[in-house]
């Protein structure tokens, strides 16, 4: 009869247990919710099927604007600014966290040792030939052990794992919530940039039209002391050249405040940054939109509520797992011996093993909550999912509406440049023929400026939200690059 020795019955019960821990998960798998997605953008007539690959801004998206500054700065900011740097702390909490759950699966050893030295009294000790007590008789004694120990609770429901689940899916969530800080920050620069050069192209506006307006007061001065015009023309003229000067000084609250933000989003003191005046506005770049399913890849906004919603589900199965009783696994071995010497010696040896288990048997309706209180989190993580996605497809839809209306009234307001132009030649030459006042120059004059502004700021808007709509389509960030958290 063949004989299965010691060591083939402890490697069977390892496989057993090994296979029963990993086919032995209570709670929910997790599933991603679908999300009604459109075919199509609303506001992109003639749309077709972009390529994954080629769809919307990759990498350093702020090149497409063409701005020096923004080429120089925008890599500072997952470096630099502050709110990045605070969602990196976060983040690298969140894979220890990970880490730590993780240990759980794996038993605790440790080791103690002591040693004692102890003296002790045995009694008297007499001298016979003088007959008399010499006195107390002390012992010294020397005791020592040497022990480890090892304690496992083996993970037989799961919980475990569903907690290493629900921290690598907050890990991830986390490192996107990373990545949409990092984004929202760079599009905030870009958003401070395109400010900037709009507010040195009004202070150039503005300049122009003082210059004009001082060239107006001369014409104006001259036909006075001519007699040629009323003293009011004067007064008129030079209100017109104080208010122009007054705008133009007002700008520079606008763009030091503007400096500032710049500064203070590469994580810079507004000192510390030295912005030259250039009024030479960004380029308008071309965005290629793609498909509205995408976003669900692209967004880490959507990628964090959807690695939430993991985190949720896999909470579930912690709490369920507290319906099943706990079974935990002790050892001890080592040595002990007193006196000391010979403490390794294997007659010393002690050891001892144990097992325990335990289960609630009434807790009051405790587990039944915990359950419900976890299934009614993951149903919030699941409609913040939704609503996420559904705000996602919003903004994109408000960049595309917005940047459409808007390029249709940037035709119209250049046209009506350079008509507003044209009338305040022709005003400013009438007058000095005297076939017009001055209240029809000076009303010229006002119009050319408020459409000269008008469509100034009209660029302005249609650079923030060309700006905008990539940080809807989500600035080039896929969600493959999330990592395992380990």
């Amino acid at each position: 009869m063949k004989t299965i020795s010691h060591t083939t019955l402890a490697t069977a019960a390892l496989a057993l247990l090994a296979s029963m821990l990993a086919g032995c998960m209570v709670g929910p798998d997790y599933h991603r919710p679908a999300v009604p997605t459109p075919a199509t953008w609303k506001e992109l007539p003639g749309w077709t099927e972009a390529e994954p690959a080629a769809d919307g801004p990759k990498g350093d998206w702020w090149t497409g604007f063409n701005d020096p500054l923004l080429n120089e700065l925008e890599p500072l900011v997952s470096v630099s600014n502050q709110t990045v740097r605070q969602d990196y702390a976060n983040y690298q909490e969140a894979l220890a966290e990970v880490r730590l759950a993780r240990s759980a699966l794996f038993p605790t050893i440790g080791a103690t040792g002591s040693v004692t030295r102890s003296r002790s009294a045995t009694g008297n000790l007499s001298n016979s030939s003088l007959g008399s007590s010499v006195g107390n008789f002390h012992a010294i004694n020397n005791a020592g052990s040497l022990e480890a120990s090892a304690s496992w609770v083996p993970d037989l429901w799961g919980e475990v794992r569903r907690n290493i689940e629900s921290s690598s899916a907050t890990a991830q969530a986390s490192e996107a919530t990373l990545a949409n800080a990092t984004l929202a920050e760079q599009i905030a620069l870009a958003n401070a940039v395109i400010d900037l050069r709009v507010t040195d192209a009004n202070i150039d506006l503005l300049t122009r039209t003082v210059e004009a307006d001082q060239q107006a007061l001369r014409v104006v001065a001259d036909q006075d002391r001519a007699g040629t015009v009323p003293p009011s023309d004067l007064v008129t003229a030079q209100t017109q050249l104080d208010t122009a000067q007054s705008s133009l000084i007002a700008l520079g609250v606008a763009r030091a405040q503007n400096a500032h933000a710049i500064a203070v989003l590469v994580g810079k003191n507004p000192e510390e940054l030295d912005l030259p005046h250039n009024p030479t506005l960004p380029a308008l770049p071309s965005i290629p939109v793609g498909v509205p399913s995408t976003l669900l890849q692209r967004r880490p906004d959507i990628a964090t509520a959807e690695r939430q919603m993991a985190a949720q589900n896999a909470a579930i199965g912690v709490a369920v797992a507290a319906y099943y009783p706990t079974i935990s696994l002790s050892a001890l071995g080592g040595f002990t011996q007193s006196p000391l010497s010979g403490l390794l010696h294997v007659a010393n040896r002690v050891w001892s093993l144990g097992a325990s288990a335990s289960e609630t048997i009434f807790d009051g309706g405790e587990r039944n909550a915990q359950v419900a209180a976890a299934q009614a989190s993951y149903d919030a993580a699941v409609a913040n999912y939704r609503g996420t996605v559904l705000t996602a497809f919003q903004g994109v839809e408000n960049d595309l509406s917005a940047l459409r209306v808007l390029a249709q009234q940037a035709d119209v307001l250049e046209r009506a440049v350079r008509d507003a132009t044209r009338g305040t030649e022709i005003a400013l030459n009438e007058y000095r023929a005297g076939t017009v006042d001055y209240t029809t120059v000076s009303t010229s004059q006002t119009a050319q400026l408020n459409i000269e502004q008008t469509a100034l700021n009209v660029q302005q808007q249609r650079l923030l939200d060309a700006a905008s709509l990539i940080g809807d389509l989500g600035g080039g960030w896929v969600d493959s690059e999330l990592h395992e958290a380990r």
